[in-house]
């Protein structure tokens, strides 16, 4: 079933909405909350709560691609569980990606107002928005879907260094791309 036919039996308030969301983006749901939560009960509750919200919020949103609508659902409710659970240590990647991030992105917990956060992240969508094809899925694999590593050598096929390597010389014109639009760190 198409996108559009799924949204539309959303907004008939027709209950096989759920189920064909299930059906299409389940798997991609679960990838996303099991990679940041670490655990297979966690990511199946947020899982479920990611069809309730995307209940919930259509109507009124009709989004136009699906997939990337319940996949941020998905990935902040995730967060949200994980920040919640914090500290009991759970594993996943999300501590990985935060370190490796830490040396580009000032932290923005202390208060920062939500116009540096939206200019922050219209930066950070105009930085990966230029970076080569094969660049930019790599480091949306890791830092979007928190995907480790190895999956990501695995699925590009390249060596665990390559990619490592490819990361870390990313995160670097980062860095510098960030100080000079003027979010110093």
């Amino acid at each position: 079933m198409e996108d559009k036919e799924i949204v539309d039996l959303y907004l008939e308030r027709s209950e096989d909405a759920v189920a064909e969301t299930e059906k299409k983006y389940g798997r991609y749901c679960r990838y996303i909350a099991y990679q940041i939560l670490g655990d297979e009960c966690d990511a199946e509750e947020v899982v479920n709560d990611t069809y309730l919200k995307t209940w919930n919020t259509i109507p009124p949103q009709r989004p136009d691609f699906l997939k990337s609508y319940v996949g941020m659902i998905c990935r902040q409710l995730a967060l949200n569980a994980y920040e919640k659970r914090s500290t009991q240590k759970r594993g996943g990647q999300l501590p990985l990606v935060l370190d490796e991030l830490e040396m580009c992105v000032a932290d923005t917990s202390d208060g920062t107002d939500i116009g540096e956060s939206v200019a922050l992240s219209d930066a950070l969508n105009r930085f990966i928005s230029a970076l080569p094809t094969r660049t930019r899925n790599i480091f949306v694999r890791r830092y979007f879907y928190m995907s480790s590593v190895s999956e990501i050598a695995a699925d590009f096929g390249m060596k665990e260094s390559n990619v490592t390597m490819h990361l870390l010389r990313t995160r670097k014109k980062l860095k510098q791309f960030l100080k000079k639009e003027g979010f110093e760190r």
